[in-house]
């Protein structure tokens, strides 16, 4: 069960009820769903957990504050919602499960209803970090997603999917990490190798994607904004 709850700057989309087992599941909206005419869900990484969902701008709540207020920055009237989305089991970074794809394929079913309960008609945009791209890429393609922008992925596993957008910072220690496959370990080749639209990350390192100032940031929101041909490139 599904429980709604009002907050002071944000709409509790989904939390486990009490007699449910615990969970590290979370979706937070930010912005008004019944209103936007675009909708943008953050897909995070490895090691999130609902402690840290709000801790900085590298986690879904911090991130999905500062995609809304660089979106507002430019353009006051748009009428942008924002999901932060932990609605899989992210693995622990050291772990097996962080190589392998099997959070991810069980991410992608949740991810692909939570689109498909979105209102029809409305665009959605997928910006999904590190091992959250790999959630990403199993979801899509959907009718309802207009746009993907992966970054610091360490690759999409067994599915290629040349037409989202791919960005990396300059100081990411993910393009150090093997970008290979072995039976199921690994995961593939760097989007950023074939994808056909790259955006400039600028300098960050991993956890710099939503950081305030950054090339990076003002890049997510426009590709959420749907202003793609504003996007600076790699």
């Amino acid at each position: 069960m599904v429980r709604h709850m009002l907050l002071a700057s944000a709409f509790l989309l989904a939390l486990p009820t009490p007699s449910a087992p615990p969970s590290e599941r979370l979706v937070k909206v930010y912005g008004d769903l019944a209103t936007a005419d675009r909708v943008a869900i953050i897909v995070p990484g490895a090691d999130t957990t609902i402690r840290t969902f709000e801790s900085a701008t590298f986690r879904p709540g911090g991130a999905a504050r500062s995609l809304l207020a660089q979106a507002r920055a430019l353009d006051p009237g748009a009428r942008l919602a924002v999901i932060a989305w932990l609605g899989y089991d992210s693995p622990p970074t050291v772990s097996m499960s962080a190589i392998t794809e099997s959070a991810a394929v069980a991410g992608a079913r949740s991810l692909g209803r939570t689109v498909a309960g979105l209102r029809p008609g409305v665009p959605v945009t997928l910006l999904c970090h590190s091992y959250g791209s790999v959630v990403c890429a199993h979801a899509a393609p959907s009718p309802r997603v207009a746009d993907v922008a992966v970054f610091g992925s360490p690759g999409l596993g067994s599915v290629r999917r040349p037409g989202f957008w791919a960005g990396r910072g300059a100081s990411d220690w993910i393009a150090k990490v093997p970008h290979v496959r072995l039976g199921p370990l690994g995961f593939g080749a760097d989007p950023m190798t074939y994808a056909t639209r790259t955006f400039d990350a600028g300098p960050g390192g991993h956890s710099d994607y939503f950081r305030p100032g950054t090339a990076s940031l003002r890049n997510l929101a426009l590709i959420a904004l749907g202003r793609t041909a504003e996007v600076t490139h790699a």
